[in-house]
């Protein structure tokens, strides 16, 4: 691979304009294709598998009315009495808003508060359902503002009146300020790191050209696959990071080629052989985990790994072909200007060098230390709570929020999340009296405010019920309400002949959660045993694959712990622009796995690969872990600050999901850089001494040969083996070409 990838370089170097022209093309042809595709429509929430989705489509079925799609926009809209009054007393207010809004080209129903008796038992507080004809992002400004507009004409008479729901709710920031800031932070990091301010630019601009690629397409195919504003911004950070730093470690090693005098044509083909093939490993590696997000049931993961995979692959793509084409455009000006000039500096030890001669002679009290500050990072998992935050969670500014205050203050708590109950009398003697009977049996079940009027199908053989708890939706007490409810369900059967299964928003958030701690077992095994397998087969070693797991298992779960500190208790939540704490959102631990084993995977092949390459260079153990800091770490380093930058830059976003893979990602890669790749690595090699690098000969014999470090390349083509890297360089005094 690494002298395919040599020759790839070679070529992109000289046919440089029409490699550019081609990735030009692209760029077009994808931005056609994003004009011409639909409209993103909004997550749904689906869990497939699972008791209150196989309600949904019971429902669907039986009540064509309800129709095959769900996300179609309800409003519902709560209405206060002023201060002494009571709701009834503003009868006309009401009447006369829901009046204006009925005349709307795009409402479907609209449900007066007071013949539903939708009124709260002290009179103060009542809502209206107002019902749309289509989803809340395919509704049009003039239906929208028809409500706002209702809405300000009651405020004006005295009601406090609010909108729950998606209708008015604003569209999330998916981008901003931090975001922007993110890039200038990497922008600087690169300056620092490489000394030359083309060099610099040149990983943010073909980071930038492929995400806006990978963007496109998704954006050309989005509305055909179901697609939503979340995955794609997910899948534009992590196509943002793994870009910038594939480009960083090409240019990086391409530097290091001219540095040992290299052409420069030749340099940008070594460059390619030698760190191309090991962002292809590492990129291969970061798809194929995410892509296994989609085997894991859950439609919101599968769609976010696949998205983001994607991503991945066209940053791949662009630093093997793209990269080393704009080199050629600039062969000299990506060089730091001491190299330009050809000045010299005595070679002296770097920071990295004494860091890794500290870690040698302390070798077990770094372990330990390491080992122990993760563990006490990770603690705060053993509180996991699991669940979907709604409108709760929301700043007290909007207005869904403070209809969502309102309804638990005049209904309960537990009215912000009814539960559906889906009776199925169709092989009952009495259907009628089947669902009476559950309807009583349910209401009865402590922690049950109310049940509704059964409304029946056309054939009176299915009906539907609405139960409100009398706890919030996120209550650990409404989760158990739910499994009671289900628990006594082969009695009432028994009894009835009917069946009935629970269902509703709060019913299916509660059925995912319970879904993934199981799921999230399987996928963690799966993820650890290929981070085994792959790393089993590049470094020939059973000891470096274990240190690898064990050092990603522990940062997931630091991260995974420093997400529960933060989002679920609030420690420092003020400092990211968190307005609510709460349950973590279930399918975040499943997503975090996946990426952070990914980009775990780029570090550890990037600077294992050195270690690995010093060592099969004939330098003993100990020598060639020192050789492979003073090699990798700067650029390792570069990178994770880079990573760190871009992921930090997204935790200012509004949507909670975003906000919190931002964060666990920045948090996961300060730790798997600079504790478990820094420290932890280091010392366990140190432990292991010379037995980390041996392999028995049968399991030799049987596993495929890899060349990630290009050993072919210094072989055949003299690539450079010796210190030389962006820090490196004044150990030089001229070059050619």
């Amino acid at each position: 691979m690494a002298t395919f990838l040599y020759r790839l370089g070679r070529l992109a170097f000289r046919r440089r304009r029409m490699v550019a022209v081609v990735w030009l093309a692209i760029v077009g042809v994808t931005a056609i294709g994003a004009s011409l595709g639909g409209v993103m429509s909004g997550d749904t929430g689906s869990a497939p598998g699972t008791e209150a989705q196989s309600a949904l489509d019971l429902a669907r079925d039986r009540f064509p009315d309800l129709g095959a799609d769900q996300a179609l926009a309800t409003a519902r809209v709560v209405f206060v009495a002023p201060a002494g009054k009571k709701i009834t007393d503003e009868h006309a207010t009401v009447d006369r808003l829901l009046a204006d809004v009925s005349g709307g080209s795009q409402v479907a129903a609209v449900v007066s508060p007071f013949p539903a008796r939708a009124v709260s038992p002290d009179g103060s507080t009542a809502y209206a359902t107002v019902g749309y004809t289509a989803p809340a992002d395919d509704l049009t400004a003039a239906t929208k503002d028809r409500l706002r507009d209702a809405v300000a004409a009651a405020r004006r008479d005295g009601v406090t009146v609010e909108v729950g729901g998606p209708v008015l709710a604003e569209k999330p920031k998916v981008g901003g300020v931090t975001e922007i800031v993110g890039l200038l932070l990497a922008g600087l990091v690169l300056l620092v790191a490489f000394g030359s301010v083309v060099a610099a630019g040149l990983p943010l601009v073909t980071a930038l050209i492929g995400v806006g690629v990978s963007m496109l397409t998704i954006f050309s195919v989005g509305a055909a696959f179901g697609l939503s504003s979340t995955t794609s911004v997910v899948a534009a950070m992590l196509g943002l990071a793994v870009g910038i730093d594939y480009a960083l470690f090409v240019v990086s090693r391409y530097r290091e080629e001219r540095a040992g005098g290299h052409p420069a044509e030749e340099a940008a083909g070594l460059a390619v052989g030698a760190a191309g093939s090991a962002v292809v490993f590492a990129g291969l590696t970061v798809i194929i985990t995410l892509a296994g997000l989609a085997l894991t049931g859950i439609p919101v993961a599968a769609k976010i790994g696949l998205t983001a995979a994607l991503a991945v692959l066209v940053a791949i793509l662009v630093a093997l072909t793209l990269v080393p084409a704009l080199l050629g455009f600039a062969p000299r000006a990506v060089l730091s200007r001491r190299v330009r000039t050809g000045r010299v500096r005595p070679e002296k030890d770097t920071a990295a060098t004494r860091w890794a001669r500290f870690v040698l002679r302390h070798r077990l009290p770094v372990f330990l230390g390491a080992t122990a500050v993760l563990v006490l990072l990770a603690l705060p998992v053993l509180h996991l709570d699991l669940g979907t935050p709604g409108d709760e969670s929301k700043s007290t500014a909007t207005t869904e929020r403070r209809a969502h205050d309102a309804l638990a203050r005049g209904f309960g708590p537990g009215s912000n999340g009814p539960l559906t109950i889906v009776v199925d009398a169709k092989d009952a003697p009495a259907p009628q009296a089947a669902v009476r009977t559950i309807a009583t049996k349910i209401a009865g079940t402590p922690g049950v405010v109310s049940v509704s009027p059964a409304r029946f199908d056309g054939a009176g053989h299915t009906a539907l019920l609405t139960a409100v708890p009398a706890t919030a939706p996120t209550d650990d007490r409404t989760k158990d309400l739910v499994h009671r409810v289900r628990a006594e369900r082969t009695a009432t059967e028994s009894a009835t002949g009917a069946t009935f299964l629970v269902s509703g928003t709060t019913a299916v958030n509660i059925d995912l959660a319970d879904q993934v701690p199981g799921t999230l077992i399987r996928y963690l095994a799966i993820v650890l045993g290929l981070a085994f397998l792959l790393l089993l087969t590049v470094f020939r070693s059973p000891i470096v694959p274990l240190e690898a797991v064990f050092g990603f298992l522990l940062s997931t779960l630091a991260a995974l712990g420093a997400v529960v500190a933060v989002f679920q208790w609030g420690w420092g939540a003020g400092l990211i622009g968190l307005d609510q704490t709460g349950p973590i959102i279930s399918t975040m631990p499943i997503m975090l796995v996946g990426m952070i084993f990914g980009l775990a995977m780029d570090y550890e092949v990037f600077f294992v690969s050195r270690i690995r390459e010093a060592h099969t260079h004939g330098e003993p153990a100990g020598r060639a872990v020192v050789t492979g800091f003073r090699r990798s770490a700067r650029i390792v380093v570069a990178a994770a600050l880079i990573m760190m930058s871009v992921f930090a830059g997204f935790v200012g976003a509004d949507q909670a999901l975003i906000k919190m893979i931002g964060f666990s990602l920045a948090t996961a890669v300060l730790l798997d850089a600079f504790v478990v790749r820094m420290v932890l690595v280091p010392a366990l090699l140190a432990l292991t001494g010379e037995l980390a690098w041996s392999l028995p000969r049968w399991l030799d014999r049987l596993l495929p040969h890899v060349d990630v470090e290009g050993n072919a390349l210094v072989r055949d083509h003299g690539a450079r083996t010796g210190p030389g890297e962006a820090g490196d360089e004044h150990q030089v005094a001229s070059i050619r070409g």
